[in-house]
Order: C-alpha cells, then structure tokens, then sequence
C-alpha cells in the first residue's frame, strides 16, 4: 500500500496536496517539501497522554470572572536573559533558542542550570554525556572565578541538580520527564528529536511539528518550562516550518559572528513579556559573560585626531547603544565608484551619498565608499543616518571630527533632518556616558532633565550641521 504524502510550505507550515512552486498562502517561491501523511491511532494518543496526565474537560470561563494578576517566574541565573524574558522564565512556558552552528546555544543551555541550581533535566541529541560533562566542568571555572569560589569537578552544587539524558526519541523524553518532574527541561536539538508515531527522518517538517506540539502539550500540562535549541537556515531563519515559531511562547535569536567574541540575544516573540529588547554577551573560554554596558565595548578605541568616525546613538528594541559608524572615501580606482557597507543597507547609503550630492554639493559620485558599522553590529535605526553622513564627509574633506560628539537624527531625501524616537533616552545615555555634544533634529522635543551635562545641537538640514561642526571644532 502506497504511503499517503503531503506537500508543506517551510516558510509559513501551509499544506497542500500536490507541489506548487509558489505558496499560495504567504507567497514564498520553492519553499514546499513533500513529507508523508501524519498517521495516528486512538491508542497511541491515549498512551501518549496518560504517560503525562490527561487532559481535564474544560469549560469556558467569563472573562469577568477571571483573577487578575501578574504571572511567577523563575529566575535562570543570568541577569541579562530574565530581563529578556520579562523578569525570569514563566513556568510552563516553551521557549525556543535558535542561531548558527558554534555561536554559543550549547553553551548557554548548559549554563543556565550550572548558574540557577534548578533541578534540570538535560536532553541532548548531538552530544555524549562525556562531551556535555566536558564543557560542564570548563563553565564551572568560569563560574566559579567570577563568584569568587574554587570550582567544583562536578559541576559546583549546582551540578549536582542537572541530569543528562542522550535520547532523540520524544516519547521516551517525555516519559522519563513525567515519571521525575524536573524544575526545567533543555531539549538540544529540536531537529534531531523524532517521535514513532510519524515514519518520517528526524528533522523533516511533520516531525519537528508534532515534537513541538508534544513539548508544549507536556508544558502546559505539568508547568515544567522547556527550553528548545533550534538551527536556523543559510537566510537567517530557524530551520523547520514558520509554525514552530507560532507554538512556541518565547522565540530568542542569537545573532553575531563567530570570529568576533560577543554575542547578541534578541527577543523576537515572547508572550509574557516586550519583544523590543535585546541581551549582550561575551564568549569567552569560560563560558558567555554578560555585557551589561554593550555601549562602552562599541565606543571608539583608538585616539582622537582621526577622520571618518563618528558616534552614532540608536535604540536597539528599549536599550539605547552608542557606537562608531567607520567611513572609508578614496578616489575612484576604476571607472565605477564603488559602494560597500558592513551592517549597514547599502541602499540606504546610496540613498544617504545622493542627497550630499543633490542637497549639499558635495560631489561624491566619482569617489569609492566604504561604511563599517563597528563592533559587527547590524544597524536598520534610522537614526543613524546623521552619524554616517557625517563620517562620509569627515573621511572626504580629511577633517575628524571630535570625539565628544555624537548624533541621532534621520536625513531625508530633500537634506532636512528629521527628528527620531525616544529622543529623551538617547541623549541621557550619551550624557551618561560623558558625551558633551549631541546633533539631533531642530524639531525633536526632549525632557530638559535628559540633557543634564551634555549640550544638545538642534540642526535643521545638512548644510546647517556642517557649518556647526565647523563651528564647534
């Protein structure tokens, strides 16, 4: 008898019966995968909810009638990741970790229960227990230089709480969990769990479904928070169906680059808690270590007296970061200019060159451009639109510009400069960090206090900052 299959779209879970080289429901082109019909018995059901308790008949309740009050949480033992979660990790929620091969979710995994002391039942697919005991004991000594404390061989007291499991069968997982209910489960990897219930390879679209669903159902059902580590794909997306990111309650990226030594932890789902915040680490030999003051590590490390720098103030989600925008202007080699940019849209620098040329005069069209966003950061504020105006012209007049400045405004395309967001908190954060000048918009409105120690410079279109620029050196 010929297995039934189905066709399943990877970008957003849409099937359908037959393959289509455009999916009709969010409209990606070849994005489905052929993946055989989900074939469940009554009886596997039943004795896959009685090894976790079964499902009470519910009945609907009044929206009036409901208690109101905030929900408890459970603090992981790294400072940065509660206040990502919105003050600690909501019990019974399922929170799915994802980012490239070697940036450090293993790591972070292994270094939330060694850090909390939770009672933690850790599930690993890839690796062998001695693998895992091997980075437990390296995370240790970190932990243990930083607390000031001698580490211990197995894994400091908090060692003593966790609990290895090498499985890839989700049924097996679930069961040993039921049987001693830990206070949290880290499940590394979702694509390398598969259930026996579906006869397809771990790691296809109907398996990483149903695990999902499973994990989740045993979350909700016994209040024991998971934590899923999942891979993303070669375009930045966590590798499986887009609705895997729709079960989940909390969705966290961990973006960076391997070669460099920090790491950034975005927030971009989460149901207990903003999505507009993000976490800095820094990898070390010993284990991730939080960067609670990101902008000191992005400001400029090199004397004053050089062109093409500028210090730029953006907002990354609710955290204000400041940063050097690095600008490169060289006469043209060949016959066309070159245009690069690293962590930045080069659109919008053309965009940016234009309007220098257009608005201002200033004739670039003839000259190569090369814009780095410094520290590996991958910049889409607008605010930074003054900052790299500024060190393009910095870089092509040969003029640096002074240390103690920063800017925060967006150019448009006629050269005004346009006011941005939450103004009130990025100029506070350069004072705090003994900024005494910054450029932002003439029309943006702030809070006097905010500006308490540092001069701010209303400008109104290019030519306007240039001739302050001038003025204040």
């Amino acid at each position: 008898m010929k297995q039934k299959t189905v066709w399943y779209c990877t970008s957003c879970g849409n099937e359908s019966s037959k393959w289509m080289g455009r999916c009709p429901a969010c409209g990606e082109w070849n994005t489905m995968v052929e993946a055989p019909v989900e074939q469940k018995s009554a009886s596997s059901r039943d004795s896959r909810s009685a090894s976790y308790g079964a499902e009470e008949r519910r009945k609907p309740v009044r929206l009036a009638e409901i208690e109101n009050g905030a929900e408890s949480r459970v603090s992981l033992g790294l400072g940065e990741v509660d206040r990502l979660l919105g003050g600690g990790i909501v019990p019974g929620s399922l929170v799915l970790v994802g980012g490239e091969p070697g940036i450090g979710k293993s790591t972070l995994s292994l270094q939330i229960p060694l850090r909390s002391g939770l009672k933690t039942l850790y599930v690993t697919g890839e690796e062998s227990a001695r693998q895992v005991k091997m980075r437990a004991e390296r995370l240790s000594r970190g932990i243990g230089k930083q607390e000031g404390v001698g580490a211990d061989p197995a894994g400091g007291t908090s060692g003593q709480q966790v609990d290895i499991f090498c499985e890839t069968c989700i049924d097996n997982i679930v069961e040993q969990a039921a049987a001693n209910p830990p206070q949290l489960m880290i499940v590394d990897s979702v694509q390398t769990m598969y259930t026996s219930t579906i006869e397809s390879t771990p790691g296809s679209v109907s398996q990483i479904k149903e695990v999902a669903a499973m994990l989740l159902r045993f979350a909700k059902q016994t209040g024991v928070p998971v934590l899923l580590i999942g891979h993303i794909t070669k375009d930045g997306y966590i590798a499986g169906p887009k609705i895997l990111e729709h079960i989940v309650d909390v969705v966290l990226q961990f973006e960076g680059e391997n070669r460099g030594s920090y790491r950034i932890l975005r927030s971009i789902k989460n149901r207990f808690g903003s999505t507009s915040d993000i976490a800095v680490f820094e990898m070390t030999g010993e284990g991730l270590k939080e960067v609670r003051n990101p902008s000191e590590m992005l400001i400029p490390m090199h004397e004053s007296g050089l062109s093409g720098a500028a210090i730029c103030v953006t907002l990354d989600g609710t955290r204000p970061l400041l940063f050097e925008v690095q600008a490169l202007v060289s006469s043209a080699v060949y016959g066309t200019a070159q245009r690069s940019a690293t962590g930045f849209d080069t659109r919008r620098l053309n965009m940016l060159l234009a309007v220098l040329e257009k608005r201002a005069g200033f004739h670039l069209s003839a000259k190569d451009v090369f814009l780095n966003m410094a520290g590996g950061l991958k910049v889409s504020d607008p605010a930074a639109d003054l900052a790299v105006s500024c060190a393009v012209l910095s870089s092509n007049f040969d003029f640096p510009l002074p240390l103690d400045c920063c800017f925060a405004a967006e150019v448009g395309l006629s050269g005004e400069i346009r006011p941005v967001t939450q103004t009130d908190r990025r100029i506070a954060e350069a004072a705090r960090l003994g900024f005494k000048k910054i450029f932002v918009s003439s029309y943006s409105s702030y809070d006097a206090k905010s500006a308490k120690g540092i001069q701010v410079m209303k400008v109104s279109d290019i030519p306007a900052l240039v001739k302050a620029l001038f003025k204040a050196s």
